[in-house]
């Protein structure tokens, strides 16, 4: 039995950081009924990747029913209230205010239904001057100053996945569990907000304490790490590139004498500490750069494991593809199965099996005829 099995989830979602909090419920063995628009969330069109189907649909909506209806029609709202009668968790993520102008606000959702946990998601909360403001992952990555401290020196850069939105519902999801425990302790439910630019801003304390305590923001140092030196990556003699992270100075010292076989290299003017190394960076790597540069790629891996150097190849999303660590789910669509990466958590009890992604409106008939009035 999954840990969630018995549940029900009511969802009003699109996107992607709602969609993916109640993917995980629904992984988790819970029943999530997902209320879509005649058109279908709009993160349907995004692309045609996955069997003609949109990938970050498929990635997010699997084990899901799928339910068209009208929160501003009465019939469906009442509805979708014989529904909460009887739910456990309901979520939203429409623009702020929305849900509680068609009748469905969190606080009066847990007046009439004490045992509800909603789960309220925005873009910057729904008070403040930035409440109205529309938000999605790229902007959100923006304000939050998480592209200043990303990328080249030469500009700013987008980390290449939905980073705020996977934030956001990661922190959702935690809440989430937190609030069903404190409901089988004290029986009541509870009301969570979790936006996606607090979800980007807890990750983006180390920056902001940097800049608070020393009066500068971490630099763009590319695929290098701006507090750690050697940390980044380094060129081979195909131009692949190979990435090194030392973390103390034992393995600096063993750096030096298994891969660079340099073994008074530490002793070297500029090259003894890592704040030292930081401060002379340019020198640093550029010295490693050149002896990495005759190195195969086998060569390099000799070497690293030789001196249990942490290391890993810059790969690309098709190394990524067949990749040895690279675990997979199958996954049933309406247009065939798709295969994808898995869910992280493995149970020593065995895999879950994941849900179908559900067709829009394919559970609506049946939804309607089980809460009927």
């Amino acid at each position: 039995m999954n840990p969630l099995e018995g549940l029900l989830v009511l969802s009003l979602e699109q996107a992607v950081a709602a969609p993916f909090l109640s993917c995980k419920l629904a992984d988790a063995g819970a029943r999530v009924i997902k209320l879509e628009r005649p058109e279908g969330d709009f993160a349907r069109g995004y692309d045609d990747y996955a069997r003609g189907l949109s990938s970050y649909f498929v990635w997010l909506n699997r084990g899901k029913e799928s339910l068209v209806a009208d929160i501003k029609n009465p019939d469906d709202a009442a509805l979708l209230h014989r529904i909460l009668a009887r739910a456990d968790v309901f979520i939203q993520n429409l623009a702020p205010g929305a849900a509680a102008r068609a009748g469905f606000g969190s606080a009066s959702l847990r007046e009439r239904y004490p045992r509800l946990i909603t789960v309220d998601i925005s873009g910057y909360g729904e008070e403040g001057e930035y409440a109205t403001m529309k938000a999605y992952d790229l902007l959100v990555q923006a304000e939050s100053g998480l592209c200043s401290v990303t990328g080249h020196p030469a500009g700013p850069g987008r980390v290449g996945v939905s980073v705020c939105d996977i934030a956001c519902g990661m922190a959702a999801y935690a809440g989430v569990l937190e609030a069903l425990i404190r409901r089988g302790i004290t029986g009541k439910g509870a009301g969570l907000a979790v936006s996606l630019f607090d979800g980007m801003a807890d990750w983006m304390n180390v920056p902001l304490l940097t800049y608070e305590g020393a009066g500068r923001a971490p630099a763009r140092v590319g695929l290098a790490h701006p507090s750690i030196c050697p940390y980044g990556a380094f060129a081979l003699a195909d131009g692949s590139l190979v990435l090194i992270s030392i973390q103390n100075e034992r393995e600096w010292a063993n750096l030096c004498t298994h891969v660079l076989r340099e073994p008074d290299l530490p002793q070297r003017p500029g090259f003894e500490t890592n704040v030292i190394r930081v401060r002379n960076r340019a020198e640093v790597d550029g010295h490693i750069g050149a002896i990495f540069a005759t190195l195969s790629r086998e060569e390099a891996r000799a070497r690293l494991d030789r001196g249990a150097i942490a290391y890993g190849f810059v790969n690309e999303v098709s190394d990524l593809a067949r990749h040895p660590a690279l675990r997979r789910i199958e996954v049933a669509t309406p247009n065939g199965p798709v295969r994808y990466a898995a869910p992280p958590v493995r149970w020593a009890d065995g895999a879950r099996m994941p849900g179908a992604v559900p067709a829009i409106g394919e559970h609506s008939a049946k939804i309607r005829a089980e809460f009927a009035a």
